[in-house]
């Protein structure tokens, strides 16, 4: 997960964004170079940088709980991200501000749940089940109908990595896994909006402040001083460079040139990296139907990307 992860109206979301007037595009330092990535390899090594600051992120839930792997997540990615970008704080309007608030509570939200998710369930399952947010948000945000057939081959490649079921999981955990699903959809919404109205990831270091101010409590209410530990501290911040840093600042750059239906369905991408990153990392064999299911998944995500190609090459030549 974008484990934990996002415009004037949700239809503008799954058009090309462009900045608004007075929004400077990145012009010099990391996020040009990041940029030259290309969207489609932002939006890819997040998720391979998530992948590998998740599975950290298990190993340290039992030094500091669920809530505190969240709180330590969020606070050291804002700090990180405050002290990079030191975003601006004047100029900006009500709406500015209304936009990177609802940001930064979207993101606490998301990783907050899902942190308790795989507290009750496996992580598989539950990277899939929350995977179905950002793959209903391209069904409704789709003006293409092969969109939709893109969406749901994801889909069906989704439900066959979890197993082809959840009957046995714990049933507060799916729901869990559920709602931060539903919040990955809006954090993709919301990213988008907040790299239009903010300069570079000034947008998203506010947001993670926000965040991180919010969760705090949380963290310190489970967790206590076992988030002064030194130990407990580095791992955290680790997770939260891989896990936060990394991730949200590519798929914010991203989505200021990707339509919000193909990076949703980019995000189906997240179990195939995790159980690829098992394989070769864990040494986790993967079966028949998982190899099936990646393939699915992979080629619902190169369709929507060559469907979003296409359109925009008919466009160019209409033009």
């Amino acid at each position: 997960m974008s484990t934990p992860d996002a415009t004037a109206a949700a239809t503008a979301a799954t058009s090309s964004p462009s900045p608004a007037p007075g929004v400077a595009e990145p012009t010099v330092g990391a996020p040009r170079r990041w940029g030259s990535l290309g969207p489609v390899g932002l939006v890819l090594a997040g998720g391979i940088s998530v992948q590998f600051g998740g599975a950290l992120a298990v190993t340290l839930m039992p030094r500091a709980g669920a809530l505190g792997v969240v709180a330590l997540r969020l606070l050291v990615a804002a700090v990180v991200l405050l002290v990079i970008c030191r975003p601006r704080l004047r100029g900006h309007s009500r709406t500015d501000w209304g936009t990177v608030i609802v940001f930064g509570i979207t993101m606490a939200a998301m990783n907050g749940l899902f942190y308790q998710s795989v507290a009750r369930i496996p992580l598989g399952p539950a990277v899939t089940l929350e995977v179905l947010g950002p793959l209903a948000l391209s069904v409704l945000t789709s003006r293409r109908l092969v969109n939709v057939v893109w969406a749901g081959l994801a889909l069906a490649g989704v439900f066959l990595l979890g197993g082809g079921g959840f009957d046995s999981l714990d049933p507060i955990g799916v729901a869990f896994a559920l709602g931060a699903g539903a919040m990955w959809a809006a954090y993709i919404i919301f990213s988008a909006r907040t790299g239009r109205r903010f300069p570079q990831a000034d947008g998203l270091a506010l947001a993670m402040a926000v965040g991180a101010v919010l969760f705090l409590p949380l963290g310190i209410a489970e967790s206590g001083m076992k988030l002064a530990d030194p130990v407990t501290i580095g791992l955290g911040a680790a997770v939260a460079v891989l896990s936060s840093v990394l991730p949200y600042t590519l798929e914010l750059l991203a989505l200021r040139r990707l339509p919000a239906a193909t990076f949703a369905i980019l995000m189906s991408l997240e179990p195939a990296v995790a159980a690829t990153a098992g394989f070769l990392i864990l040494g986790q064999a993967l079966s028949t139907a998982q190899a099936v299911a990646i393939a699915l998944v992979i080629a619902a995500s190169m369709g929507a990307v060559r469907t979003q190609i296409g359109r925009r090459g008919s466009a160019a030549q209409s033009g």
